[in-house]
């Protein structure tokens, strides 16, 4: 059953609105601005009616918030106010609101307006989720760990877990390319993503190719030597897959990876501890390839060697 969540300072008018749709969704009902972006945030709605007029902020401010989360920019916002002027819908509807209802509403039109536009949402979000896919490897895409990163990011930081990024890609990929062709270079990239894919089940786990022959994997509940110690495994599991390769290093496909553990604070950023990860598996191809290289809790590197 779809979600809906009712935004308004009358509980009158809020349990009015709940009493229109609750044998068709699972509604939800808050009266202030503050807890209306901590249920937002916390659950997925189909669909927010939100009151313009609130106590702790003004309901466009509100809507203008929702549109910059990344976790609610997607949820259509309906406009419940008594303000009926075209300055104000105009305004609403600029910031991103999908429609604006005025006081009294009728059931039937509350009824109708919320159905369509929670239909239009799924088709939208199907569409958004097909344009997510990689379509060589049927993994996650760039797009997609844009978008998810956040609230992998987010999920840790509020929960005081480990969370770990890890950069990898297939050793010499020019080099295989330039002696099998590019088809067979395809093969390797949706074969190695099928690979790790195996390995990346949980739920928590995310894994997307980042681009060309480099992947992606952000995990969420581990500590710095168990996902080094997994990262080994899956690196050990692509080798041990024996696609032939004539490279420097291995008569097999390899691939090398770099990665990092923290416990996210408020005050860190993603992006600093990504281009630490990108460092580690710059590190592990200087070291000489088909290897995890690791940077822990307190910036002490984990290293592997070739063959172990």
């Amino acid at each position: 059953m779809d979600k809906v969540l009712i935004i308004d300072d009358s509980l009158m008018q809020a349990e009015y609105l709940q009493s229109i749709l609750k044998d068709d969704y699972e509604t939800k009902i808050c009266h202030t601005a503050a807890d209306g972006l901590d249920l937002a945030g916390s659950g997925s709605y189909s669909l927010i009616l939100l009151d313009v007029i609130l106590p702790d902020m003004d309901g466009f401010k509100l809507l203008k918030i929702f549109k910059e989360m990344p976790l609610t920019k997607h949820v259509p916002v309906i406009l419940i106010t008594g303000l009926s002027d075209i300055q104000h819908e105009e305004k609403g509807l600029l910031l991103g609101a999908v429609d604006y209802i005025t006081k009294p509403f009728s059931p039937i039109i509350i009824k109708a307006r919320v159905g369509n536009h929670i239909r239009m949402h799924h088709y939208r979000m199907q569409f958004m989720q097909q344009a997510m896919i990689d379509e060589l490897t049927g993994i996650p895409n760039r797009r997609c760990y844009e978008e998810e990163r956040h609230a992998k990011w987010r999920m840790a930081t509020r929960l005081k877990l480990p969370f770990s990024i890890c950069m990898f890609d297939i050793d010499h990929f020019k080099l295989y390319n330039d002696t099998y062709g590019h088809p067979a270079g395809d093969k390797v990239i949706s074969t190695l993503a099928k690979t790790v894919s195996f390995h990346l089940r949980r739920s928590t786990d995310f894994f997307a190719r980042y681009g060309g022959e480099e992947f992606i994997a952000l995990l969420i509940g581990n500590n710095a030597a168990s996902c080094f110690e997994f990262l080994k495994k899956i690196r050990q599991s692509v080798e041990e897959l024996h696609i032939p390769h004539n490279s420097p290093i291995s008569q097999w496909v390899t691939v090398s990876a770099g990665g990092v553990t923290l416990v996210p604070k408020n005050e860190d950023i993603y992006d600093d501890y990504l281009k630490l990860a990108d460092s580690m598996l710059y590190e592990a191809k200087r070291l000489g390839r088909n290897r995890v290289l690791w940077c822990d809790e307190k910036k002490e590197w984990l290293q592997e060697k070739a063959g172990e």
